[in-house]
C-alpha cells in the first residue's frame, strides 16, 4: 500500500451545531464544514437555516450539511430529534450549543415574560440538549460538548438581570457536566465571548471590542481542537472577566449597565 495512503481511514466526525442560523452559530457551522464536519444544523428560522446549509455544501462540494428547523424553548422535542440526527450522521462527536437570546429591558422594568424567555432559551434550551449529548458521550466514551455563554455572566450587572442569571447559570452546569464527564473522556468547553457583531448587540449599546461572528468561530475552533476547558473571545477578555470577579459589589450598584 503507497505510503500516502492511510491503512487505517479515520471516520468522518458528526457534529451537531445548535442555533446555527445566524451569528456565531453559522460561522462556527462554516469552519467546521470546511474542517471536514458533517453537520446537522439546528434553529427556529428554516429559511436562512436552509440557506447556510446550501452554501456549506456548495463549498464543500458534496452534501455534508444538514437542516432540522427546531426551536429551542420546545425542549420536549429534544430527545426524539436528537435520536434522529443520530441516525442521519451515523456518528456524533461534537454537539455546540449556540442559541441565545438578549431582550431590552428598561432599568426601571421588571418583565417575568422576558426573563422567562430568555431563561427559556439560554438555559433550558442547553440543558434539554447537552443532557442528551452527555448520555451518549458517556456510553461512546468520547465527545466534546461545547456552551455558548457570554462574558455577562461573570457578574449581576443592573442593565439584563435574567440574562446576566441564565448565562451565569449555564456556566455553573457546563461547570459541572465537565467534572462528571471528565473522567468517561468526554470534553466540555465553556466560551465566554464578549461583544460580537450579531443581532444582540443592538441590545448592548456600551459596546466595545466588538468583534466578527467570524473572528469568535475561529476562537472556539480552535480551542476545540486543543481541548480548553474555558476559552474567552478575544482573548482579553480574560483578563476584564478577572478583574470583573473581584469589583465589589458596591461599584456595580454605582454603574449604568
Amino acid at each position: 500500500m503507497p505510503a500516502s495512503v492511510p491503512s487505517v481511514l479515520q471516520p468522518i466526525q458528526g457534529a451537531v451545531v445548535v442555533g446555527a442560523s445566524t451569528g456565531i452559530g453559522a460561522a462556527l457551522a462554516r469552519r467546521l464544514g470546511r474542517a471536514g464536519y458533517h453537520l446537522a444544523l439546528a434553529a427556529r428560522r428554516a429559511a436562512p437555516l436552509g440557506e447556510l446549509c446550501a452554501q456549506i455544501n456548495a463549498e464543500a462540494g458534496r452534501p455534508v450539511a444538514r437542516a432540522y428547523p427546531h426551536d429551542v424553548t420546545q425542549g420536549t422535542e429534544v430527545p426524539a430529534l436528537f435520536q434522529a440526527i443520530l441516525r442521519d450522521l451515523g456518528r456524533i462527536d461534537l454537539v455546540v450549543y449556540s442559541a441565545g437570546a438578549l431582550l431590552p429591558v428598561a432599568l426601571s422594568e421588571f418583565d417575568y415574560a422576558k426573563d422567562r424567555a430568555m431563561f427559556e432559551v439560554n438555559l433550558l434550551g442547553a440543558l434539554a440538549w447537552l443532557n442528551q449529548a452527555a448520555m451518549l458521550f458517556e456510553r461512546q466514551g468520547s465527545g466534546q460538548i461545547v456552551g455558548l455563554s457570554s462574558i455577562a455572566g461573570e457578574r449581576g450587572r443592573i442593565g439584563a438581570p435574567a440574562y446576566n442569571a441564565s448565562k451565569a447559570a449555564l456556566n455553573t452546569y457546563l461547570e459541572a457536566l465537565r467534572n462528571r464527564l471528565a473522567r468517561k473522556g468526554v470534553h466540555v468547553l465553556t466560551v465566554r465571548p464578549g461583544f460580537v457583531q450579531t443581532e444582540m448587540l443592538k441590545h448592548s449599546p456600551k459596546s466595545f471590542w466588538v468583534i466578527s461572528p467570524e473572528q469568535a468561530a475561529e476562537d472556539i475552533y480552535q480551542a476545540i481542537r486543543a481541548r480548553k476547558q474555558l476559552v474567552y473571545s478575544p482573548a482579553r477578555w480574560r483578563l476584564v472577566g478577572l478583574v470583573i470577579r473581584h469589583i465589589p459589589s458596591a461599584v456595580f450598584r454605582r454603574m449604568s449597565f
